[in-house]
């Protein structure tokens, strides 16, 4: 059965969100196939669980690194961010295929309601 972790949304970047489609129905899908698969608004990534190496639950984080569809200042990371007071941040094996930018990325970070249930389950189903 696929399980789904929608986004802890901070109302107050809601013009934002609007103007990136945001919907209610985005977060991260782990499917049934073995499928790790996040949507923000226009923006999506997709690889196989077992690509995965690890997750680290992180935040607070200042807001202008956290929120919105971003590039990380420190590396290739992704940010798939609703707020910045807490995530996960989901480092791949070998990167996922670029979303924005110009390199390929190595890590996402999704600001999901339940980091720590998000984390249990990728680790269940790796």
């Amino acid at each position: 059965m696929a399980t789904h972790f929608p986004y802890d949304v901070d109302k107050k970047w809601t013009p934002m969100f609007l103007s990136l489609r945001l919907r209610s129905d985005d977060g991260v899908t782990l499917t049934d196939d073995g499928l790790f698969r996040a949507t923000f608004g226009w923006f999506s990534v997709e690889t196989p669980i077992s690509n995965i190496d690890h997750t680290d639950i992180t935040g607070p984080h200042r807001w202008y690194t956290a929120v919105g569809a971003r590039l990380s200042f420190a590396d290739d990371g992704l940010t798939f961010g609703t707020n910045h007071r807490l995530g996960l941040c989901i480092g791949f094996v070998d990167k996922i295929d670029k979303v924005i930018g110009v390199k390929d990325h190595s890590a996402l970070w999704v600001s999901v309601a339940d980091p720590h249930g998000l984390a249990a389950a990728i680790e269940d189903r790796r």
